[in-house]
């Protein structure tokens, strides 16, 4: 039986919106991605991505920006950076948006890769090839939320990457989706409603220290790929 407190929305609460959050967010993200460039710190790339936001119209963050360079890209959401690393020639890094618009919120992540990276970029592409397998799973199966990270483990442990097991994704609305008190996507016993969750998916190299991320909004409809850079 579903927690309606857990899936709930509010009175604003528009699907269509929903999808235009997404839409705005990938082109922040994007557009951030586009500034970045070998030698930038990750302070020096939060100030980049608050030019973007002014520049796009944000109307407010919904959780601080994440941009994590190099080994960086192993920590998760809540540990620190380890300071004064830039991006290197031949690097990776991640971005993490959680933004509003028109009362909606859109949470985005992606990793890129700079130079000549071949396991780097192997990593990043394995991380959006597994969030996609993991959406599609439960499109087919109807799978609950906590098979959906089982799921996911299986996968990663069978691609030869380490899946990060606190990382389980959360739930989207309208702003502020926190008052419904929806705890992990990965704790949920009963199958995800349709356009509420995101599925976040972190991997890391098994015995190098860098990884990558990917999330995006589950949806029964599959969702038109971000714009590449």
């Amino acid at each position: 039986m579903r927690q309606p407190t857990r899936e709930a929305v509010g009175k604003r609460f528009d699907p269509a919106l929903m999808q235009q959050a997404r839409a705005k967010s990938w082109a922040a993200l994007h557009a951030i991605s586009a500034r970045m460039h070998p030698g930038i710190s990750e302070p020096e790339a939060h100030a980049e991505a608050d030019a973007v936001f002014r520049a796009l119209g944000v109307e407010r963050l919904w959780h601080p920006v994440i941009i994590r360079i190099g080994e960086n890209t192993t920590r998760t959401f809540r540990q620190r950076s380890k300071p004064d690393v830039r991006l290197g020639e031949n690097d990776s890094y991640f971005i993490d948006l959680g933004l509003v618009f028109d009362g909606h919120e859109g949470d985005v992540g992606d990793t890129f890769v700079t130079g000549r990276a071949p396991e780097r970029k192997a990593c990043a592409e394995a991380a959006r090839t597994l969030f996609h397998e993991v959406a599609a799973a439960w499109r087919e199966r109807d799978l609950s939320g906590q098979a959906l990270y089982a799921f996911a483990a299986e996968c990663a442990e069978a691609m030869g990457w380490r899946l990060n097991h606190a990382i389980k994704g959360h739930r989207v609305g309208d702003f502020p989706h926190s008052i419904h008190k929806a705890g992990d996507l990965g704790d949920l016993d009963n199958p995800p409603a349709d356009g509420l969750w995101i599925l976040e998916i972190q991997l890391a190299h098994p015995s190098e220290p860098f990884g990558a991320f990917f999330e995006d909004l589950l949806t029964r409809q599959p969702l038109t790929d971000p714009p590449a850079t």
